[in-house]
C-alpha cells in the first residue's frame, strides 16, 4: 500500500513537472522583441543649446509650464551629473536587464493575449520611490537612480525602502505596476478586501515571474518570508479573534497594508515582523483560491475578494 502511494505522488509530481514545463515552452515560443530608449542618457549627453531637440522627440518628460532654464539647470547641475555617472557604471550595458523585459512580455503576452507590448524608457527621476517603475499602457519607465544596489552612498532611506533598491526589483515593480492597472478597486474598505486586492497582484508574480523568489515577488528579505511562513498560523488567529478581517478601520491599512518597517501588532512580535503582512496573507489566501479552483490570471483579477475568501479553502500553517 506504501509502494502504490508512493507511486501515485511520484506520478503527480512529474505530471505538475510537466505540464509547467508546457507551459514554459509555449512561452519561449511567443515572438517579444522589447524596444528599450535611453532617454537618461539622451538628456545628459544633449548640449543645452539643443534642449528644443528632444522636447520635441520626448514631449511626455517637458510638461508645459517649466521654463527650460529648470531642465538646463538639471543637466549641468553637479550632483545630477554625479548621478547620472553612476547610473552610466551600473548601466552602461543594459542588454541583460533588456532580456529580462523579453521574458516578461513573454509571460505577459502568454496570459494575457491582446496586451501590446510596450516600449521601455529608462530616465533619470528625483528620487521618488514611489515612481520606480511605471507600466503605461504602450510605456514602461524605469527611473535607473533608484536601482542601483542598496548599500549605494545616494541612498539617505529607511532600510525598509532601500533594501529594494536593487537591479533584481526592476521586473516586479513592473509587473505591480501593471497588475494594479489590471485590478478593479475594490467596493469594500474593508482589511480582507485590501489583503485580497494585494494578493492578487503578488500571486500575477507567481505566474509572470515564474524564476524569481517569493522574496524578490514581495520585496522582502529571505528572513522576512521565513518570518511569515513561521507565523502564518498566528498572524492569522489574531486577524480573526480581533474580528479584523471585516473592519473598514482605515488604520488597518498602515498596520498591515502599506510599506512599513515593520507591521503594528501592539505585540512584542512588531520587532521581528516585516511590513505588509497583510499583503503575504493575502497572497496566500489567494494561492489557495487558484489552488481550489479552476480560474485563468486575467478571471483572477476580475474575481471579488468576496469569492475568493468563500472558495479559497484557506488553512494557515500552524
Amino acid at each position: 500500500m506504501k509502494i502504490y502511494r508512493f507511486v501515485v505522488v511520484l506520478s503527480l509530481f512529474f505530471l505538475s513537472c510537466d505540464q509547467k514545463t508546457k507551459v514554459e515552452k509555449a512561452v519561449e515560443e511567443i515572438p517579444v522583441d522589447v524596444r528599450v530608449d535611453r532617454f537618461d542618457k539622451v538628456f545628459f549627453e544633449t548640449k543645452p543649446e539643443n534642449l528644443a531637440q528632444i522636447k520635441k522627440q520626448y514631449p511626455l518628460f517637458f510638461p508645459v509650464g517649466n521654463d527650460d532654464a529648470v531642465w538646463i539647470q538639471k543637466m549641468q547641475e553637479p550632483v545630477w551629473r554625479e548621478v547620472y555617472t553612476e547610473v552610466q557604471k551600473k548601466y552602461s550595458n543594459f542588454e541583460p536587464v533588456r532580456k529580462e523585459f523579453n521574458t516578461l512580455f513573454q509571460h505577459v503576452k502568454y496570459y494575457f493575449p491582446k496586451t501590446k507590448i510596450p516600449k521601455v524608457i529608462t530616465l533619470i527621476g528625483d528620487m521618488d520611490y514611489n515612481t520606480k517603475a511605471i507600466y503605461a499602457d504602450s510605456l514602461v519607465i524605469v527611473a535607473l537612480e533608484l536601482y542601483l544596489g542598496k548599500e549605494h552612498k545616494f541612498y539617505q532611506f529607511p532600510n525598509y525602502l532601500k533594501q529594494n533598491f536593487e537591479e533584481r526589483q526592476i521586473m516586479p515593480d513592473v509587473v505591480s505596476s501593471f497588475t494594479y492597472r489590471n485590478i478593479p478597486a475594490y467596493d469594500d474598505k474593508n482589511l480582507v478586501s485590501q489583503m485580497i486586492f494585494e494578493g492578487k497582484q503578488l500571486y500575477a508574480k507567481d505566474l509572470l515571474l515564474p524564476e524569481y523568489t517569493d522574496a524578490e515577488k514581495i520585496g522582502y528579505t529571505p528572513e522576512q518570508i521565513k518570518w511569515c511562513e513561521e507565523n502564518e498560523g498566528y498572524m492569522w488567529r489574531y486577524f480573526i479573534e480581533k474580528e479584523l478581517l471585516y473592519s473598514d478601520d482605515p488604520k488597518l491599512t498602515a498596520r498591515f497594508i502599506a510599506p512599513a518597517p515593520f507591521s503594528k501588532f501592539y505585540l512584542e512580535i512588531d520587532n521581528d515582523s516585516p511590513g505588509r503582512v497583510g499583503s503575504w496573507i493575502g497572497w496566500q489566501l489567494v494561492r489557495s483560491y487558484m489552488k481550489n479552483n479552476s480560474v485563468t490570471l486575467p478571471q483572477l483579477l476580475n474575481t471579488s475578494a468576496k469569492e475568493i475568501f468563500e472558495k479559497s479553502k484557506y488553512k494557515p500553517k500552524k
